[in-house]
């Protein structure tokens, strides 16, 4: 069952990490069985609660699963094997249009913002016990909220979306509970649910955004939150329009117990009219990261929601990293008092590229999305193979694997690296790769 490895352990948080450390070395596969509880006792003598302890552990680690009478096994993907993995290194010679960082030529001097926000803390540093957030930040942060009709509520800070939506979801749920996500969808969320012990529900995603009879269906099923992107979706490209997030909210208004999370990563780089779903009532909470407008590494996002979620947020925040850095928060602000990006200009920037490849594409009869922001998401029967093919012909793309559940196949190429003169030779080579050389420009595909 387990071929030469052995479980050890006498106590249960024992036996969960020799299970969780054979599976980050591999000496323990995704899909493997691992032992009965009373088998697995009675080898290590043990009582079989204290098996079954150390493999409760291992399900809210997101190592293992569970499925009735068929037993435990470790998890296609297990949470110490982050989706991050399944990529493709770029040789010498090989352009890599796979990673999703935004153009660095559009990305706004950082030099003045930081000068002026240490100034500010030469002034008056800030000592513990005062205020986490920055007032000018929080009023700027809300202002903004309001002129795009988001739900009155508190502001947070935390170190990017990913850290306000863990926060946002262990603020509310628990272990075992199940959350309705985009899929295909954002890798390092689809990583980090089962990390912390929840599940994760697929929900298909259209141009326009979740379809509202997959997102139904989850609710019904029992997901106890849903995660959706309003703008800029990983790796399609979808926005949520008007006349979408109008049926997404008729079903949510018939599970009004839902915990509901929108993820606006898209604000600066995208010039698309935002549709929140939040209306302020039940459990709600938005998020928006300045990372694609002003870089990766400037670690902040804002976060406003219902008041009991928010407040739950901050206070498990102010037991842990405390707050994030006031220097930080202050040289946003400097930014955003200088309009240091204009969505407008960014936003028409990365949409001549996006509509320039997808053009290309369907001269070609390849299907492609990528309706707002940095990717376009295209479908392909087999991934390993358009990959390796793409690879000989000199582009690294980023497998869809990293971002799928039950989605069919596809690959993902981030427009922010290409120019004109690139549109074409790219196209070519993923005409070639989705249809494996056979010449017929992807038309089988497409139908």
């Amino acid at each position: 069952m387990l071929g030469e490895y052995r479980i050890e352990g006498r106590r249960a948080a024992e036996i969960a990490a020799s299970v969780e450390s054979a599976v980050g070395r591999g000496d323990l596969e995704p899909g493997q069985v691992l032992p009965p509880m009373r088998e697995l006792a009675q080898e290590l003598g043990v009582n079989p609660n204290t098996v079954a302890s150390a493999y409760r552990t291992l399900r809210e680690r997101g190592i293992i699963e569970t499925a009735g009478r068929h037993g435990s096994r470790v998890r296609s993907r297990p949470a110490s094997t982050a989706r991050d993995a399944i990529r493709v290194e770029a040789s010498a010679g090989v352009r890599d249009v796979s990673l999703g960082n935004p153009d660095p030529a559009l990305l706004p001097s950082l030099a003045g913002a930081f000068a002026a926000a240490a100034a500010h803390s030469d002034e008056r540093p800030v000592m513990y016990g005062e205020a986490a957030l920055d007032p000018e930040l929080r009023a700027r942060a809300r202002a903004a909220f309001d002129a795009d009709g988001i739900p009155d509520g508190p502001v947070a800070v935390t170190s990017g979306s990913l850290d306000a939506i863990e926060r946002v979801l262990t603020a509310r749920l628990r272990p075992g509970d199940a959350v309705a996500v985009e899929d295909p969808g954002w890798g390092a969320l689809l990583d980090l649910i089962p990390a912390i012990g929840m599940r994760a529900v697929p929900v298909a995603v259209d141009d326009e955004g979740p379809e509202p009879a997959a997102f139904e269906r989850a609710l019904d099923e029992g997901a106890r939150a849903v995660i959706v992107t309003d703008r800029a979706q990983n790796p399609t490209g979808a926005a949520i329009t008007a006349a979408r997030a109008r049926a997404l909210r008729a079903v949510l208004r018939k599970h009004p117990s839902v915990l509901l999370i929108e993820d606006d990563h898209g604000h600066g780089i995208v010039d698309l009219p935002l549709h929140p779903l939040a209306k302020g009532d039940g459990s709600w909470a938005l998020v928006r990261s300045v990372a694609k407008a002003y870089g990766p590494d400037l670690r902040l996002a804002v976060l406003t929601g219902d008041p009991v979620t928010v407040d739950r947020v901050l206070g498990r925040q102010r037991l842990g990293p405390g707050w994030v850095s006031r220097i930080v928060q202050r040289a946003v602000v400097e930014l955003w008092a200088a309009d240091a990006v204009v969505p407008a200009e960014v936003s028409a920037t990365y949409a001549r590229r996006r509509d320039a490849l997808i053009a290309a594409l369907e001269r070609r009869g390849v299907a492609a999305r990528g309706r707002s922001g940095l990717n376009v998401w295209i479908p392909v029967a087999d991934e390993t193979s358009a990959v390796a093919r793409l690879v000989q012909s000199g582009w690294a793309v980023a497998p869809g694997a990293r971002f799928r559940i039950a989605a069919a196949p596809g690959v993902r190429i981030t427009v922010s690296p290409l120019d004109a003169s690139d549109i074409e030779p790219l196209a070519d080579a993923v005409a070639y790769a989705v249809t494996g050389g056979r010449g017929d420009g992807g038309r089988t595909l497409a139908t």
